[in-house]
């Protein structure tokens, strides 16, 4: 039989209105559907006690819980080894109701939550609490989570290991986003923080050993320091005595301190990370570390722009490369002007090369600070528009360093200089030579 085309038209427009409509799975088919246990969305009475046997159960089956999207009020929900609770990302929310967090796990390898909303409504929690408070795990994947109005840390992990954190929003946390104490090997990578009470990430360590997490390719942005200190606080990433961290390729705005903030962490690697509006120091490797990398970063508007100091506490061995930074000298009034405008600081064992700076109005590069200066090479950089180009000291005591192959313009008060602490002593040692002071060689610079 022939069909031309107007009856092949006809045919196919009633097979589609006779049809039925398609119908999603059951969540049962992809888990435990939680309505079994008379869970209910929108409900107005707390669900923790059905939620909990909810849990219990699929800690026990191993299966995952699957929740359908509506708000459930909920709080103190305990998680055992192997839960895996699954929402509707932007759909299913956790409200926080009572108790100490609330979702917590202590001792649980293997837990997964993904695609849940948690609520904290701004309850307050005990100290160093999260909303989302998980001690002692292993395995933890915590996926495509938002995390709100935490009355203290949105989401803390203590003493667990080879866990990741990614694609979460964590908003309004009272005091830190996401606070990480005693933990190794873990990635936290591709999360949205912003408003933070004190902290955007920390990575911190009871006492000096190796971690090994990677912070990356975040976007992180407005972090106070709203319980004040003096470093502490206000920081995107914060990394306390933890070694062998690796801060990359994260987009930083707006912080109350700096963007990366190391502190006595040795083996720090900061990487290609774009930060902007920082009212104190950009980035920080600072008091007892040995061993810190920074390159390929950008900085636009800071107080100053990379500092690596504190020699006088053990703080050495260092590489600062391939940095931009621009507009450094925000100064904060409780600051003195010989601590502010500085695109670059170094102090020991230290390669400074191939850093672009401009507009600093204190110094382009200082190098050294009082006799706290050894073995240090700066060569290959460009400043532009500082107060002195590069700054050397020349203090009793300081000791080696080599300023080679740089290129200085619009220097108001000199291309090199050398400084007795804050006091500058010599005329601009580019065209005067160094010949009074051997510890230094200082040889084919331009400066106009």
């Amino acid at each position: 039989m022939s069909l031309d085309r107007r009856a092949f038209l006809i045919a196919a427009a009633a097979s589609a209105a006779t049809a039925s409509p398609a119908r999603a799975a059951p969540l049962a088919t992809f888990g435990i559907d939680a309505s079994q246990f008379g869970v209910r969305p929108g409900a107005p009475d707390d669900q923790s006690a059905k939620l909990q046997r909810a849990l219990d159960h699929c800690a026990q089956t191993r299966m995952p819980l699957m929740l359908a999207p509506g708000a459930y009020r909920a709080g103190d929900l305990k998680l055992a080894a192997g839960v895996h609770v699954f929402g509707v990302r932007g759909a299913t929310k956790l409200s926080f109701t009572r108790g100490a967090s609330l979702i917590a796990a202590e001792g649980a390898d293997n837990v997964t939550l993904s695609g849940l909303t948690c609520e904290g409504n701004g309850i307050k929690l005990p100290p160093n609490r999260g909303l989302v408070h998980l001690a002692s795990t292993r395995g933890l994947r915590l996926t495509d989570c938002t995390v709100g109005n935490a009355g203290g840390n949105g989401i803390a992990v203590t003493n667990s290991d080879s866990g990741s954190m990614s694609g979460n929003s964590i908003v309004g946390s009272a005091d830190n986003a996401l606070y990480c104490v005693d933990n190794s090997g873990f990635i936290i990578t591709a999360n949205i923080i912003r408003n933070a009470g004190n902290g955007g990430i920390r990575v911190w360590q009871s006492t000096k050993r190796h971690d090994g997490s990677i912070v990356s390719d975040n976007t992180i942005e407005d972090i106070a320091a709203r319980a004040g200190g003096t470093g502490q606080n206000g920081n995107a990433v914060n990394v306390f005595r933890a070694a062998n961290v690796t801060v990359r390729n994260n987009t930083i705005r707006r912080c109350a301190f700096s963007a990366v903030r190391g502190n006595e962490a040795s083996n720090m690697q900061v990487i290609g990370n774009n930060c902007a509006v920082m009212k104190e120091t950009a980035m920080y490797a600072e008091f007892d570390y040995e061993g810190a990398l920074f390159a390929q970063n950008v900085i636009e508007t800071a107080e100053n722009g990379i500092a690596v100091t504190n020699f006088n506490n053990g703080g050495r061995l260092a590489v600062v490369h391939g940095n931009l930074l621009r507009n450094v000298g925000v100064r904060r009034p409780d600051n003195p002007p010989e601590w502010t405008g500085i695109g670059i600081g170094v102090e020991a064992e230290t390669a400074c090369t191939g850093n672009v700076i401009e507009d600093a109005p204190g110094y382009g590069i200082r190098v050294g600070w009082g006799p706290y200066l050894r073995n240090v090479t700066v060569s290959g950089n460009v400043v532009r528009n500082a107060g002195i180009g590069i700054a050397v000291s020349v203090v009793r005591g300081a000791g080696d360093a080599a300023i080679t192959g740089n290129v200085i313009s619009g220097a108001k008060r000199g291309g090199i200089v050398g400084m007795e602490w804050a006091k500058a002593v010599t005329g601009d040692l580019i065209k005067d030579g160094a010949g009074a002071y051997p510890q230094l060689k200082i040889a084919d610079n331009q400066a106009r």
